[in-house]
């Protein structure tokens, strides 16, 4: 079994960018992601000044038509806050425009200014996104919808369209480290995505196996759990470039993220233990990641990994950089060895 490389992005708005410049770059990025032939692009939704995307449909639905093989996600949809029945139309829309490359990556939301903006009780955070969900599921599965809920109007045997390329359209459940959502993941079946944004990396290991379990309990083939993991990274030609590069405008967005939500200021001794071999961040240069990748994935034993490389303020031809060498020089070394590390063990797995 191999493993899926890709990029996610939050298209963060740097000083002195304007939308329109960094909209033009974000299309940059994916086309070239696609050029070079990693596997999933996606695309973070948000509701506030620092960030550029509030509507990932849109984006990628402009993205499937410059590219040609890439799979193109949201990362994530804020499905608590949103209408699943204007999420799957317009996913098939970009199912449709891709030729069956959509996938939706369905989320609670790290962040909570969507609620508000849309009419949302914040005392309903999981019971919206729990019920949402159901009925995003049932619309993937029937033309024809019967459904009922607390937070949204009920529906009657209501037709939904366009139906998408891809039967069913992927739907990915993304969490950041909530057990009762990697339990719910396992139970309906859907593959899950895990974002390793601090820390040892190794404290999520339980979180891998809780949804694994309940994938089986649930009745599931455990051979169709499927995991994603999501990290901050970087790569340069070497560890100093790397840092250069990345290292400021990185603990300048979690420092300023962390001011609204509280956290202790981070600063070099934070990175450097975050960047250290048992860190989530993966930056520097493609022999470290490529070794940070595979002792994820020996630990994980993940389907896909995703960088979030394009982060605050990192400039554009850095960014396209550190694509270009996860692309030609990391993912070569992480995609032979997984496969060698498969072989292996099928070899040595009894008949």
């Amino acid at each position: 079994m191999g493993v899926e490389l890709g990029i996610a992005t939050f298209a963060d708005l740097a000083t002195g960018v304007s939308p329109q410049q960094r909209m033009r770059e974000l299309i940059e990025e994916v086309e070239l992601a696609d050029q070079l032939g990693l596997d999933v692009f996606a695309i973070g939704e948000h509701h506030r000044p620092d960030f550029l995307v509030s509507s990932p449909a849109t984006v990628l639905a402009a993205a499937a038509v410059r590219t040609e093989r890439i799979r193109l996600s949201s990362a994530v949809t804020v499905l608590s806050s949103e209408d699943p029945v204007r999420v799957f139309e317009q996913f098939a829309h970009v199912d449709l425009l891709s030729g069956g490359r959509a996938e939706i990556m369905a989320g609670r939301g790290s962040f909570i200014e969507s609620f508000p903006l849309f009419g949302y009780d914040l005392d309903d955070y999981d019971e919206l996104y729990a019920e949402k969900l159901d009925l995003l599921l049932k619309i993937r599965d029937s033309e024809h919808v019967t459904w009922s809920g607390r937070h949204r109007a009920a529906l009657s045997d209501a037709g939904v369209w366009p139906r998408p390329v891809q039967d069913p359209l992927p739907v990915w459940v993304a969490v950041g480290g909530s057990p009762q959502s990697v339990i719910r993941a396992g139970k309906l079946g859907l593959p899950l995505t895990i974002a390793i944004i601090g820390g040892p990396y190794e404290r999520f290991a339980p979180l891998v196996a809780l949804y694994r379990e309940a994938f089986a309990d649930a009745g599931h083939d455990p051979a169709e759990a499927k995991v994603a993991i999501n990290t901050h990274a970087f790569v340069a030609d070497t560890s100093a470039e790397a840092d250069s590069a990345f290292a400021e405008a990185y603990l300048a967005m979690m420092n300023r993220i962390g001011l609204e939500r509280g956290w202790p200021p981070s600063g070099q001794p934070e990175y450097e233990s975050l960047r250290s071999p048992a860190g989530a961040l993966a930056v520097g240069s493609p022999d470290q990641v490529a070794e940070k990748i595979l002792a994820e994935h020996a630990l994980f034993g993940h389907q896909r990994y995703i960088a979030q490389i394009s982060v605050g303020a990192v400039t554009h031809r850095d960014v396209l950089r550190s694509m270009e060498l996860f692309a030609t020089e990391v993912a070569p070394v992480v995609r032979t060895e997984v496969a060698r590390r498969a072989a292996s063990a099928a070899a040595a797995t009894p008949v």
